[in-house]
């Protein structure tokens, strides 16, 4: 009987792990940026600063589970910061070129900083096809309250990069015309805007660091992508 039954169970295992690694996998977390403009704003306040400031972000990604390129990256962040011709999102000027800087989570192994590298790029697309500095520094991402609603999140990329945010309110209104005037610079599954206690980048590379706090110029979002 047991050995009538062996063959059986060897073709159930086989199955069973076809069925698995024909089940799509997926990279997903949390993601955060901050601008040097409103993201939420009445259009005569954004009309007035386009071309002028929003030429520089600071953004990045938590990954909460997942593999790229066959590589675990569960737990790890990558952050990158922008510098562009013109204001991010105005979709009448183009802001390119764009030069920026990665840095990469100093916790990640060899492969997992090279997978990190090429997630980030894949994910941020053009805005990231001019990498002029790498950097792997200790990065802190902490989600606090009740997820994104909350809008809460607080990113440290060593001494070179930071942003703080809270949940937009009431009291952030001006023009009471505000609205999402320009869309998160990279695809996500959900965003909010919120409201940017602190953005600041004192890194090198782009021939400029800046401090940008008090605005309403960010998104906290969750992500979700197919792994690669």
């Amino acid at each position: 009987m047991l050995k009538m039954l062996a063959p059986a169970v060897a073709l159930c295992a086989a199955a069973n792990l076809a069925f698995a690694s024909a089940i799509p996998q997926k990279i997903q977390g949390y993601y955060v940026e901050a601008r040097t403009a409103d993201v939420y704003t009445g259009a005569c306040f954004a009309n007035a600063e386009v071309g002028l400031v929003g030429k520089h972000a600071v953004f990045g990604w938590n990954i909460a589970s997942g593999s790229w390129q066959g590589v675990d990256l569960a737990g790890l962040s990558v952050v990158g910061v922008l510098q562009a011709r013109h204001t991010l999102g105005d979709v009448y000027h183009s802001v390119y070129p764009v030069k920026s800087v990665l840095i990469v989570d100093s916790r990640a192994g060899a492969l997992q900083r090279l997978a990190l590298q090429d997630f980030a790029k894949t994910m941020a697309g053009d805005l990231l096809q001019e990498v002029v500095r790498v950097d792997y520094q200790p990065i802190d991402f902490q989600l606090k309250g009740h997820g994104i609603h909350g809008a809460a999140v607080r990113l440290s990329a060593g001494d070179e990069a930071a942003i703080e945010t809270r949940a937009l309110g009431d009291q952030d209104k001006i023009c009471q015309h505000e609205e999402i005037f320009y869309p998160p610079l990279v695809k996500v599954s959900h965003a909010m805007p919120a409201y940017t206690l602190v953005h600041d980048f004192q890194g090198s590379g782009l021939g400029a660091t800046w401090k940008s706090p008090y605005k309403r110029s960010a998104f906290v979002g969750t992500f979700e992508a197919p792994s690669r």
